[in-house]
């Protein structure tokens, strides 16, 4: 009589039926999955345990904050005398901090983990107004530092010139080409 336990290293009968191998996840997949964990264990280390679902925008913020500290963006502040410069000619002793746009996406990898994780859009608190001004200040802080400013960029408008509209219509109806 065969067992049904298969010794380790040996392989299965060809009859039964082996799962899928689990699919590859994208970068942002995996950049996602490893942010909410690095979220849910920072909530779980504080003094007071929270877990995510009692987590606010507080939370958010602060692990923002605790993020800075291994930041690789040299932020000047306004005493140091290569404020404002972009390519300051020596080295200072202002902070490092996390970059802006990388706070950014981080922000929108976790408020779509929440809302895989169950957490309705209404109660996310990564979409929270304050983290939204939490960051605008930080790049705000940080152009001013590195004195390149962040220009928006402005949508181009499509502007419809009616004569135009009617010249191609006249030339649709018009042309060679045979209406099928």
């Amino acid at each position: 009589m065969m067992s049904n336990d298969v010794a380790e290293g040996s392989t299965r009968s060809s009859g039964e039926q082996q799962p899928p191998p689990a699919p590859t996840l994208s970068r942002y997949e995996s950049q996602k999955r490893r942010d909410w964990n690095t979220f849910g264990q920072y909530l779980k280390n504080q003094r007071s345990p929270v877990s995510v679902s009692q987590c606010n925008c507080n939370h958010v913020l602060e692990f923002l904050q605790y993020l800075d500290q291994f930041g690789k963006t040299k932020v000047h502040l306004q005493g140091c005398v290569f404020f404002g410069q972009p390519d300051p000619p020596a080295p200072c002793t202002c902070p490092l901090k996390q970059a802006w746009g990388s706070l950014d996406a981080l922000i929108g990898r976790l408020r779509a983990a929440y809302e895989e994780h169950g957490g309705s859009p209404e109660s996310n608190p990564f979409a929270n107004g304050s983290i939204r001004m939490y960051l605008r200040k930080v790049k705000d802080c940080q152009a001013k530092a590195r004195g390149i400013p962040y220009k928006k960029k402005k949508k181009k408008k499509k502007i419809i010139n009616p004569h135009k509209a009617q010249e191609d219509q006249l030339n649709v109806h018009t042309s060679n080409n045979p209406v099928i």
